[in-house]
């Protein structure tokens, strides 16, 4: 499904600023699978992201979606097979538009069945109700209202929604839940593992959260100096626990870590 072969970054290069971001970073996901990722800050977790999403071209190496090189294919391109959320809730949506204007802005762009530009149809609407309703927020009793009226929790689960809508072949979730109160980040993460367990979507998603790296999905990845430098599943997974994963933290990252968000999650 994703296949990242050797892919480098380097940032300013050729200063005294130079950033080596991505250093000869490989990761294969299958169809289905689910990856939580951890690192310190500065890791290259974003990078990552950005480099997938095609928010720049990496300097060598290859990556493949689906069979397909995406290598150098523009963003917008690669954002009708990616969704990404976001750690802000602001960034996902439109707050001036209503809700069903935002799900059919991303409905009409990333369905392969219809034009960017058509109408919705009744149907169409019945399918964003029915969606909706699957939030568990009530909704789908206000479509016409403005997205800026909601909450947090709500904006990040419409976005959730907005990037699911159409399953893409790759789903992005850089911290998105972050920057939510507890009760809201619980509800997003729930309602995450429904979708992506629904519709067999592939995953990757970013957290310092410890207990929700090997919590959600079926892999957990560790990144320190732009590599991936832990990858486990299975048993060997399910054996770990949230002290293991600290320890692999501390030692690959060289540091105590005690000023690290990672930890004081």
């Amino acid at each position: 499904m994703l296949s990242l072969q050797n892919i480098s970054m380097t940032f300013h290069p050729g200063t005294v600023n130079a950033r080596l971001a991505l250093d000869d970073l490989s990761l294969h996901l299958a169809p289905g699978d689910f990856a939580a990722i951890v690192g310190s800050n500065g890791a290259g977790k974003s990078t990552l992201f950005n480099a997938i999403a095609g928010n720049f071209f990496v300097d060598s190496g290859r990556i493949l979606l689906d069979g397909r090189d995406m290598t150098f294919l523009p963003q917008h391109k690669r954002s009708r097979q990616i969704g990404r959320l976001f750690q802000d809730p602001l960034r996902g949506t439109a707050p001036n538009m209503s809700i069903e204007e935002n799900l059919a802005l991303a409905y009409l762009r990333t369905s392969p069945s219809k034009a960017p530009f058509s109408r919705l149809s009744n149907r169409d609407r019945e399918l964003f109700r029915e969606r909706l309703r699957l939030l568990d927020m009530g909704l789908e009793d206000r479509m016409r209202q403005p997205v800026g009226l909601l909450s947090g929790g709500q904006r990040q689960a419409l976005t959730l929604l907005m990037a699911t809508i159409v399953p893409p072949k790759l789903l992005l979730l850089d911290e998105h839940t972050a920057a939510l109160d507890p009760a809201a980040a619980e509800k997003v993460l729930k309602l995450t593992r429904e979708t992506v367990e629904r519709d067999r979507i592939t995953c990757l998603m970013v957290t310092h959260n410890m207990s929700q790296a090997l919590e959600y999905g079926n892999r957990t990845l560790m990144m320190a100096g732009g590599r991936i430098v832990l990858d486990v599943s299975g048993e060997e997974r399910r054996a770990l626990s949230v002290g293991d994963l600290i320890d692999r933290f501390r030692k690959e990252s060289g540091t105590e870590g005690d000023n690290d968000r990672i930890l004081l999650e």
